[in-house]
Formats: structure tokens, sequence, C-alpha cells
């Protein structure tokens, strides 16, 4: 194959003589030994098997106390990253009362890798991370866990999550998006990028890495250099992470996973996307962003149903690990926000004001 890499053969999912998920199924990597040593909590860690037959590594994190809290929130990263590194705002979370579930998305972190060469980031389609969050939604409802549910996604993370919100009906009652990807920023995101990778993915060169790309993840660079974030601690915090526990990281991304994602990004610039979401979305964006483009975001915003834009003034693309003052300025926001009600449909608010 001129694809210079072999793809991990799909499985279906192990199941039950009822055709319910088993209690127990091969368990992924556990959540990994903090770079300071504090661990995580015991028994956090849930396997989960996709419909299609991935191994995902889930979390669910409980707040103190026996009561039910304000609900659960749904944390889904982006691309590259891992559980672990979101370890600050679970504990932010839990002491605001939330449940706290997140997740590897497939082909990073502790999941299952799609190729057997495990470093380089690759998903066929963008609608295959669709089914990793219908597998976590499927594992919140078994468990019961504490309504309402909110979603918070970064990045490609949240790329996914206005798809899965934009079909309308969704369990969760409100969004928040930090610095979405809806474009690309930077000149790979241009349209000789799209035609690029397409191409290339056409003749058989998918699996291949992106030109110039290399195995070592973006945040291993210095600080000075880096596109994340201005908080030299919560960097090199990132940074010890990967060094301590290299097997989370994954490097540059496939061409493959170039055109998928372009062909994700190709949906939301339909005149009616969006029209049929019934969940409120807040997304919160970069205003020094150079991953990805933050006028695009602003633009969808407009045009998504009950979707408001907020711009941070000087933060970088990672808007929660970035400065104090960055950060509280996410969490004033988010704390309006959530939680709250679910957009009403056009006929529930004409039969209630009639």
């Amino acid at each position: 194959m001129p694809n210079g890499g072999t793809v991990t053969t799909r499985r279906k999912a192990v199941r039950s003589p009822d055709n319910s998920m088993p209690d127990l199924l091969p368990m992924p990597a556990a959540l990994s030994e903090p770079p300071d040593g504090l661990p995580f909590p015991p028994h956090a860690v849930v396997p989960i098997v996709t419909r299609d037959g991935y191994r995902l590594r889930a979390a669910v994190f409980r707040p103190a106390g026996d009561g039910m809290g304000k609900g659960t929130v749904l944390l889904l990263q982006g691309r590259a990253e891992f559980m672990e590194k979101y370890r600050e705002v679970f504990g932010e979370l839990l002491e605001r009362g939330f449940t706290v579930v997140s997740f590897d998305w497939r082909g990073q972190g502790g999941s299952e890798r799609l190729l057997r060469r495990g470093l380089a980031g690759h998903v066929e389609d963008f609608d295959d991370y669709q089914l990793d969050l219908e597998a976590v939604i499927g594992e919140m409802r078994a468990r019961g866990l504490p309504e309402p549910w909110s979603m918070l996604a970064h990045s490609t993370g949240g790329c996914i999550g206005l798809h899965h919100i934009a079909r309308g009906a969704s369990p969760f009652r409100r969004a928040v998006l930090t610095a979405p990807l809806i474009g690309i920023a930077g000149p790979g995101g241009g349209l000789a990028g799209q035609l690029l990778s397409r191409v290339c993915s056409a003749l058989g060169f998918a699996t291949r890495r992106i030109p110039f790309g290399t195995d070592m993840p973006r945040t291993q660079g210095p600080f000075e250099d880096n596109p994340f974030t201005r908080d030299r601690a919560r960097y090199a915090t990132m940074r010890g992470w990967l060094e301590r526990h290299p097997h989370l990281g994954i490097g540059d991304p496939t061409i493959g996973w170039v055109a998928a994602a372009f062909h994700a990004l190709d949906r939301f610039e339909a005149d009616d996307f969006g029209q049929r979401a019934r969940t409120p979305v807040l997304m919160l964006l970069a205003g020094a962003d150079m991953v990805v483009k933050t006028a695009m975001a602003e633009r969808l915003a407009l045009r998504f149903r009950g979707a408001t834009a907020l711009v941070l003034p000087g933060a970088r693309h990672e808007i929660l690990m970035e400065t104090d003052e960055t950060r509280a300025l996410f969490w004033a926001a988010f704390d309006a926000f959530v939680p709250g009600e679910e957009i009403r449909s056009d006929r529930e608010e004409t039969v209630e004001g009639a």
C-alpha cells in the first residue's frame, strides 16, 4: 500500500445474548499518575465500546456528598488531547457540584488507536466521532447520571459537539464551546490545503502524515513559541504529562484526518446549518487564536439557532489552560449560562403564547 500505514480492522462490539453491553469490557489504559503525584479518584475509569467496535477510555467523577448536585457536565476534548490534561477543570466542575464525564476520542489518549503506528492522529470520517459520542451518551443514560446534562467542548470537540446539536433533539440542556474548530487557521486551512488533502486521500495516501509532520506532540515545543497559552506554569504541566506518560500523546494528523476535517467544516457553510438546534450554545472564542479561525466561529454563531459568541481578548487557543485572568472570564460566563432551559420549538412558543 502506498499510504505508509496499516489501518486497524474494525470489529463488532462485544454484546451479551440480550444485545445489551456487558458489565465489564477489556479495560483501556487507566488514568495516569499526575506529574505532581496527586492521584485521580480510584475506579474513575469506565471502559466503553462503540457500535463499530472501538474501545474508548472514559471516566466518571462525582462531587462530594450524597446529593444529585447541579447535574452532569460532559467534557469533549480537542484533537491530540487526553483526559488527564483537564484535571484542573474537572476539579473546578466538581467544586461547583457537577458530576463530570469525559473520554478520549478514538485514535488518541488512552483510547484505541486507528493506525498500528499509533503516534499519527487519524480518523476516516468525522462522523465516526459521533459514534464515540453516542456510546458515551448511552453509558451516561445507563448509569442514570444526574440531570440536567451540559456539554463543555474544546476545539475539535466543539466541532463534533455542534454537529451533534445541529441534528435537533439532544440530551444536553446547555453547551459551552471554547475555541471551536469552525475553520483552520494558517496556510494549511486555505483552499490549497483542502484540495491537496482530498486529492492525496483519494489517491491512497490518507494514512500518511501531513507534509513535514512529526511524531512529537505540538505541546512539547518551547513555551516561547507555543500558540496555546500565555500561562507558563500550565504549559509546563501540559508538557509534564507527556514527558512522564508519552503513550498518551500523538503527533501531527494524517492527510486523511485533515481531509475528513475539511469535509466536516464544509457543512458549517450551509445556510440552514443549526436551524434545528434545541440546545443553547455559548461559544467562548480566543482573541489571539492561531490554531482555529475565530472570525468564522463568530459568523456561524449569528446563523446557528440559540448560539451566542463572546471573544476573550488576548486569549490563545487553549482557553481552559490560559492565565488566571482569562480563566476567570471563562468561569464567569460558564456559571451564568449553565445549567439552563432548552430552546422551545416554534410550535411550543405559539401554543404557550396563545
